[in-house]
C-alpha cells in the first residue's frame, strides 16, 4: 500500500504540501481529487521520489520508493505519457525500460496488447495522437506487472471506448487486490470507478472517504407527494425537519429519511403517489466540500450564471 505521513513541500515560501497524511489500501481504487493547485502531483512526484519533501515521509509497500532494488516490479507510474523517444518506437520504448528489469520481450508484446496498440508497436511515439501517448503510458506502468499502481489523469486523451477501458482496467487491477492511486478531474469517471477517495484542497488533506459516505453526506432531503399534503406536513414536523411545499401535494423534506416518511405516512393512513430521495452526485458533493479550497475560479457568464 501506499503511505504518506506528515508530509510537507515548500518552494521558497510557498507551502504546496501542508502536512499531509493518509493512506492508500489495497483491493480498492482509490481517486485522489483536488482544485488545480491542490498539490496533486507534487504528492505523486514525493510518492515515488521525483521530488523530496521538506519535512515527513512516503513509503510504498512498506518502503521509500528509492530504496526499491526493482521498482517496475513493485509501482507502476503514469506521471507524464509525453515523457518517451519521439524518434523510438512503442515497443523499443517499453525494451528499453523492461531491460532495466530483465523484463522479456513477451511481456512488452502483451502489454501492448492489453493497451491496443500492437498494430503500432513500431510506429515512432513522436507521431502518436494524445490519446495513443497515454495508452503508451499505461502499458509501461503495467510493464512490470506491479501490485501497486499510481497514475495521474490516466484517461487524459482517450476517446470514450478508451474511457470505459481503463475504467473497467482499473477496477479488474483492484478487484485482484492491488492498490490502485488515481488522480482525476473528471467527476463522472471517479463516480464509476472509485470505491474510496482522497481530496486535497491548498496543500492539505480535505477529506478522507468513501465515495457513497461522500455522497450521503451531501443529500438533498426527499421529495414526497400526497393527495393530503397538509396532513403529511403535520405528521413529519418534528425537531430539526424542515417541509417546503412545492405544489401539486408535493413537498420536500429534510431532516427525515425516504423510510421514516413512508413509514410515518403508512402509520397515519395517508397515501403517498411520490417518494424520492434527493441523491447529490459526486460532482455536486465535491464541488460543495472544495468551495473553500478553489485557488483558480473564473466567473459565470450570461445564462451560465
Amino acid at each position: 500500500m501506499i503511505e504518506v505521513t506528515d508530509l510537507v513541500k515548500r518552494y521558497g515560501e510557498t507551502t504546496a504540501v501542508d502536512r499531509l497524511s493518509f493512506t492508500v489500501r489495497p483491493g480498492l481504487v482509490t481517486g485522489f481529487l483536488g482544485p488545480n493547485g491542490a498539490g496533486k502531483s507534487t504528492t505523486m512526484r514525493m510518492i515515488v521520489g521525483l521530488d523530496t519533501p521538506t519535512a515527513g515521509a512516503t513509503r510504498v509497500n512498506g518502503r521509500a520508493y528509492r530504496t526499491q532494488s526493482a521498482p517496475l516490479r513493485e509501482v507502476g507510474v503514469l506521471l507524464d505519457a509525453r515523457a518517451t523517444h519521439p524518434g523510438r518506437s512503442a515497443r523499443d520504448h517499453l525494451l528499453a525500460l523492461g531491460a532495466t528489469h530483465g523484463i522479456r520481450a513477451d511481456r512488452v508484446d502483451a502489454v501492448l496488447e492489453l493497451v491496443g496498440l500492437s498494430e503500432v508497436a513500431r510506429r515512432r511515439t513522436g507521431n502518436f495522437s494524445l490519446g495513443m501517448g497515454q495508452r503508451l503510458g499505461i502499458a509501461a506502468a503495467l510493464l512490470g506487472d506491479p501490485r501497486t499502481l499510481l497514475l495521474d489523469e490516466p484517461v487524459n486523451g482517450l476517446d470514450p471506448d478508451g474511457i470505459r477501458w481503463i475504467r473497467h482496467l482499473l477496477r479488474d487491477l483492484a478487484a485482484e487486490g492491488r492498490t490502485v492511486f488515481v488522480s482525476s478531474h473528471l467527476m463522472s469517471e471517479m463516480a464509476l470507478t472509485a470505491d474510496h477517495l482522497i481530496i486535497m484542497g491548498r496543500g492539505r488533506l480535505v477529506a478522507d472517504l468513501s465515495v457513497a459516505e461522500l455522497v450521503a453526506a451531501a443529500a438533498r432531503g426527499v421529495q414526497v407527494g400526497s393527495p393530503r399534503a397538509g396532513e403529511l406536513a403535520a405528521a413529519l414536523d418534528g425537531p430539526g425537519v424542515t417541509i417546503t411545499p412545492q405544489g401539486n401535494g408535493v413537498l420536500h423534506v429534510t431532516g427525515r429519511s425516504a423510510p421514516e416518511i413512508g413509514l410515518r405516512a403508512a402509520q397515519s393512513g395517508i397515501p403517498l403517489f411520490e417518494l424520492t430521495a434527493q441523491q447529490a452526485s459526486l460532482e455536486e458533493a465535491y464541488l460543495e466540500l472544495t468551495a473553500d479550497a478553489v485557488q483558480y475560479q473564473g466567473i459565470l457568464t450570461g445564462k451560465a450564471a
